[in-house]
Parts: structure tokens; C-alpha cells; sequence
């Protein structure tokens, strides 16, 4: 019962190959230096490929990005055809369109239970303006609604 924004993890393995995931269990650590951190199940058949990364990119979805986040979340296909990116940092994919970017350079892993946690130097980091985010609730996709109006004057 926690909403979360909703990610997806690229990263270029030694061989060239794209690996992807999405995720939602991604969250700042510090400012200075600026560190994030992201955790995947040791069973996962990305594991392998992120552990040994030397980069990867934090691709914060966009509300229009949902078909993307399924697709990144499904096994057994090939989740890269006809997907465009771009070469981030270590060459670790940038997804086009997302409402932020975190391109990271490998930092720690720490064991916590059945998941691996990864903790990210941030390198470079983007976003596109007034762009609404995907999240995650209760197994269901959203998009933001406002509660309350934008403050226009802070000092009103």
C-alpha cells in the first residue's frame, strides 16, 4: 500500500548485450556525494548481468511509458526489439521520453535476504518538464492527480 514511481534498470553487459528490467524499489541514499539505490531478487535472470555492471542507467518512467513498463516486466521475450535508447554513461541504455534519467556507476552491493541491494553513483542525471510520472499502487498503474492547487505566489 506504498505508491512508488516506477522504473526501468538498463544496463550493457562486457559482451554488448542490452539487459533491462522494471522495478519500482528505487530511492535516494545521499546528496553529496549524490548515491541512489535500487534492489533486485537474487533469483532474478538479470542478476548476473547487473552484478558484474560497471554502469547502469535508473530510467524514471513517464505516464505515457505504461506499454514500456510491461513489456521490461515480462519474461521470456526479447524486451529490446524495437525499443529505442542511447548510449548513457559506460554505454548503459538511456530510455527517450522518461520523466528522469540517472545514469550510475556501480558502487556497492549489500546482501539483505532474498534481494541484492545496489547502490549507484549518480554520474549524470536528467528530466523532461511537465512531464506527469507512472506509478505504482496496490499491483495497479496510475498517473498523478493534483490534491490541491499549484502554489503560484509562496508568499501569499
Amino acid at each position: 500500500m506504498f505508491g512508488t514511481g516506477v522504473t526501468i534498470i538498463t544496463t550493457r553487459s562486457g559482451d554488448g548485450t542490452l539487459r533491462g528490467l522494471t522495478a519500482n524499489s528505487f530511492n535516494s541514499v545521499s546528496l553529496s556525494p549524490a548515491l541512489i539505490l535500487w534492489s533486485l531478487a537474487r533469483t532474478s535472470s538479470s542478476y548476473e548481468a547487473f552484478a558484474q555492471a560497471t554502469h547502469y542507467t535508473i530510467n524514471v518512467l513517464a505516464a505515457d511509458q505504461l506499454q514500456l513498463a510491461q513489456r521490461f516486466a515480462t519474461r521470456g521475450i526479447d524486451r529490446w526489439a524495437g525499443v529505442a535508447h542511447e548510449a548513457g554513461a559506460g554505454g548503459a541504455p538511456v530510455l527517450p521520453g522518461s520523466a528522469a534519467v540517472f545514469e550510475c556507476a556501480h558502487r556497492a552491493v549489500h546482501e539483505a535476504g532474498d534481494h541484492v541491494i545496489f547502490i549507484g553513483e549518480v554520474l549524470a542525471c536528467s528530466h523532461t518538464p511537465d512531464t506527469p510520472p507512472l506509478l505504482f499502487h496496490g499491483g495497479q498503474f496510475y498517473t498523478e492527480l493534483p490534491l490541491a492547487p499549484a502554489v503560484t505566489d509562496p508568499l501569499a
